[in-house]
């Protein structure tokens, strides 16, 4: 289980907890740049929510 760094909220990450296949996140549209290894996941919510508001923005 992965932690979101936005919410708090518990989340299952492929990357994390060694799936055979991709992450969900994998399936959603790219919304941020990965700053470096010091950055963590977003939970589904929290990283659907950003896309949604990047979208609207323009």
């Amino acid at each position: 289980m992965s932690t979101c760094s936005r919410c708090g909220a518990s989340f299952g990450c492929a990357m994390v907890d060694g799936g055979a296949g991709p992450c969900w996140c994998t399936e959603l549209p790219p919304a941020l740049p990965v700053p470096g290894t010091e950055a963590s996941c977003w939970c589904p919510a929290c990283l659907r929510g950003h896309i949604d508001e990047r979208t609207r923005a323009g």
